[in-house]
């Protein structure tokens, strides 16, 4: 007899015969078995399993057949409350909230429902930003997420930042933000005194690449040699590393890093820190990290020993970006010697570079594909005729709220013969003649944006060059609020010719 049918007989027997002993006078009264007697009766001869089983079905069978009672206590819960996730497994569970729709709302609703789902929803997560240095020393980041591939360690290692988590008012440069509020220190804007002793800050990268091997992304401010070499000694798949308050003697940290293909450095940023990167650093750099394929240097000094280092050694580097920089004279005659650049990009720049030297020494590099040049100032001629001379073979040209880009300056790009792409934005200073006499000696052109430039009209614009726009694959052409081109071009038929095979907007 199993030990289910037992139970529900002995319940029978309890209510056929409420009164199990007749006789008050016997001085022995039988006891009625108890549910620890019928457990343990069947214990031996039973698995665990099967009598869990067959008591839930019991008590299941008692509350069907007995009245129930609003403030009854049960052994045993019901099974409607019971968590069903418990029956999958870690790695099927895993697998269903990887799924899930990937944003912070629905991580921070998986992460409420229960401890064992705030541990796998903690398993999925790659990427963090670190707020408060604490958590990175005391290991619990490691312990919350034992999976990281990309941390961000930046605002951690600034006092001010941590101290203003809660504030709405965000502070934000080309390559550093920050929370400030009302009762934040009148040197604020000093960085190097509210930044994170640097034993601290290398402790902290011990730890983390200690616990995380795996780390591909890394973005850190303040750090030391010796911070960094622990970086690259446990954490050989590092590809991407974003140093800012950079100096000669911490690249020698960074050179350690083999495989590293994506750095960005950051000197010196004005009003908030000051740092030297100098050729000495940048050759040290390109000895070591010689799979580098995009490099940015932002606040950074040099010359033409420092980049043809670069353009020497590292010889896979496609992207070059220079932000601020501080290079001295004659430093753009050493980018010729990267031969495989694709991509030249130059940012918030207040010069290009005022001592050439001779214009043989120039060069030019056959790979590039584009040259964007964006919040920089374009008023030496000399500097502006040899940056085209050198971009000649682009294929794309973005210039983007650049000043003293006129008409004279921009005549300049008809060297580049090979250009299909053509991007102007906040251009006040050019006109439509300007714009008309360069890309008519574009014979690729394919695609052309203007975008908030005032001076370029539609009323200003000839036949020949409404004919030139019905040839093009692109056409975005919004000059200023006024524009109506779509309306003055009727008579031509643009947008006509060609509709069939090449794309054309109009906005």
């Amino acid at each position: 007899m199993s030990f289910a049918t037992e139970v529900k007989n002995q319940y029978q027997n309890e209510k056929e015969n409420p009164n199990p002993n007749p006789n008050p006078g016997s001085p022995l009264k039988k006891r009625a078995p108890r549910w620890s007697d019928l457990w343990l009766k069947h214990t031996k001869s039973k698995p665990l399993d099967q009598m869990v089983v067959a008591a839930a079905a019991a008590m299941q069978l008692h509350s069907l057949t007995s009245p129930r009672k609003s403030n009854s206590n049960t052994l045993i819960p019901n099974f409607s409350i019971i968590d069903r996730t418990l029956l999958l497994s870690d790695v099927i569970l895993l697998k269903i909230l990887s799924m899930l729709p990937d944003s912070d709302s629905q991580r921070n609703s998986n992460s409420l429902v229960c401890k064992r789902w705030l541990n796998l929803q903690g398993r999925l997560v790659r990427s963090i930003r670190i707020l408060d240095w604490n958590f990175v020393l005391s290991g619990r980041m490691i312990h919350r997420f034992p999976n990281l591939n990309h941390v961000d360690l930046i605002p951690g290692c600034l006092i001010l930042a941590q101290s203003s988590k809660s504030s709405n008012i965000l502070m934000s440069g080309n390559v550093l933000s920050m929370g400030i509020d009302s009762g934040s220190s009148p040197n604020w804007f000093n960085c190097e005194e509210n930044m994170l002793p640097v034993e601290v800050i290398d402790n902290g990268l011990t730890a983390l690449a200690g616990a995380c091997p795996n780390l591909r992304r890394v973005q850190v401010i303040g750090a030391s040699e010796m911070g960094l070499l622990s970086v690259a000694e446990e954490c050989p798949t590092l590809m991407e590393l974003e140093l800012q308050r950079c100096s000669d003697n911490v690249l020698r940290g960074i050179a350690a890093c083999g495989n590293l293909q994506i750095l960005k450095l950051v000197g010196n940023v004005e009003g908030f820190y000051g740092s030297v990167v100098s050729d000495i650093g940048l050759t040290i750099l390109a000895q070591g990290c010689k799979r580098l394929v995009k490099l940015e240097l932002c606040g950074c000094e040099g010359s033409f020993d420092g980049i043809k280092a670069i353009g020497k050694c590292c010889q896979m580097l496609e992207e070059l970006t220079l932000c601020d920089h501080r290079m001295d004279d004659g430093w753009l005659a050493a980018v010729s010697y990267c031969e495989n650049l694709k991509t030249l990009r130059l940012q918030s720049c207040k010069r290009i570079d005022l001592n050439l030297g001779v214009d043989e020494y120039l060069g030019s590099f056959p790979a590039l594909q584009r040259l964007h040049l964006q919040k920089c100032q374009l008023r030496d001629k000399k500097s502006v005729s040899a940056l085209f001379s050198v971009c000649r073979a682009a294929r794309e040209i973005i210039i983007q709220d650049c000043w003293g880009l006129d008409n004279g300056m921009f005549g300049f790009a008809t060297v580049c013969r090979c250009v299909k792409l053509l991007h102007l934005e906040g251009c006040s200073l050019l006109t439509t003649q300007g714009l008309d006499s360069v890309i008519h000696s574009w014979k690729e052109l394919q695609s052309l944006r203007v975008v908030s430039c005032k001076n370029i009209k539609d009323t200003e614009i000839t036949l020949s060059l409404a004919t030139l726009f019905t040839t093009l694959k692109e056409l975005k052409w919004r000059p200023d609020t006024k524009s109506l081109l779509q309306s003055s071009l009727v008579a031509i038929s643009i947008g006509k010719k060609g509709g069939k095979f090449f794309k054309r907007t109009l906005t």
